[in-house]
C-alpha cells in the first residue's frame, strides 16, 4: 500500500508553505516532479527549488515525469479530460513502480488540491494507494490579499467560476461578486463593463507578480496587453481575477 500525499504549495513561495506541508515533504520517500516541456520548465524548477529550501531528509528522492497533453481530437470536453487523467494516472503508476523502495510518495500541488485542481481525481484512479491532502493557500486567497480587498461584501455571497462558463452563460443572477479562474480567453471582454470593478493578478505571490485593478472599462485593455506580454515573456501564465458590481 502506497501512501500518496498531495501537498498544496500556493504559488510555490516559501511564504505559502504551512508547517504541515514542510513536515509532509520531509516525510516522503519520493517526490514526483511533473515536466511540462521547455516552455514551462520553470514550473518544475520552482518545485525543485522549494524542495531544496525545506528538505532536510537525506533519504527523500525526486523523480521527474513528462506530463501528457490532452488529445485535441476528442470532441467532448469531459471525455477529453477523463482520457487525459487516465494517462496521467498511468504515468504516476509507472514512475512510482520504478522506485519500489518508496512507500510514501508526495506531489506538490499549485494552490490547494481542492480548488480547480484535478490531482485528487487522478489519485482516485490508483489502486493499493491511500491518499492524503495537505491544504495550501488558494489562488483566490492570494489574489485578495495581494490587492488588500475582501472576498465578499457584508453578508453577501460570492461565486467562483471559470472563464468558459462566464463566456457561455454570462453573469449569474443574484450574485454581485465573481472570482474567475482558468480563463485563457479573458472572458470579461464579453461583459457590459459599466459598473463593474476588476482586481486581476498574474503569478500572484511569485517574484514576477503583476497586479491591475480598476473599473473594467479602463482596466480591461491594460490587462489584455499585460497578459499577452507576460505570456510571451515567460511561456506560460497563471492568473485569476475578481469582478464586483457596484452596489
Amino acid at each position: 500500500m502506497i501512501d500518496l500525499i498531495l501537498i498544496g504549495i500556493g504559488t510555490g513561495s516559501l511564504d505559502h508553505l504551512t508547517l504541515g506541508a514542510i513536515r509532509a515533504i520531509n516525510a516522503a520517500d519520493l517526490i514526483l516532479i511533473p515536466e511540462k516541456g521547455p516552455d514551462k520548465a520553470d514550473l518544475a524548477d520552482l518545485r525543485r527549488t522549494l524542495c531544496a529550501e525545506v528538505l532536510t531528509n537525506p533519504a527523500t528522492r525526486l523523480a521527474s515525469f513528462t506530463l501528457p497533453t490532452r488529445d485535441p481530437t476528442i470532441p467532448d470536453y469531459r471525455q477529453r479530460v477523463d482520457q487525459w487523467h487516465d494517462a496521467i494516472a498511468h504515468i504516476w503508476r509507472d514512475t512510482i513502480a520504478a522506485h519500489p523502495e518508496a512507500q510514501t510518495v508526495a506531489l506538490l500541488v499549485w494552490g490547494d488540491p481542492a480548488l480547480y485542481d484535478s490531482t485528487l481525481r487522478i489519485a482516485a484512479r490508483l489502486t493499493d494507494t491511500s491518499v492524503r491532502a495537505i491544504p495550501g493557500i488558494m489562488s483566490l486567497n492570494a489574489l485578495t490579499a495581494a490587492h488588500a480587498i475582501t472576498l465578499n461584501e457584508i453578508g453577501a455571497p460570492f461565486l467562483v467560476t471559470t472563464g468558459r462558463r462566464l463566456t457561455d452563460e454570462g453573469w449569474p443572477a443574484g450574485i454581485d461578486t465573481l472570482v474567475v479562474m482558468l480563463d485563457g480567453d479573458t472572458a470579461f471582454r464579453h461583459l457590459a463593463p459599466e459598473g463593474i470593478t476588476i482586481w486581476w493578478g498574474a503569478y500572484v505571490g511569485m517574484p514576477q507578480q503583476c497586479l491591475i485593478a480598476g473599473p473594467l472599462t479602463e482596466a480591461a485593455p491594460r490587462i489584455i496587453a499585460a497578459r499577452t506580454a507576460l505570456r510571451a515573456q515567460h511561456g506560460w501564465i497563471m492568473d485569476c481575477y475578481l469582478l464586483r458590481k457596484a452596489g
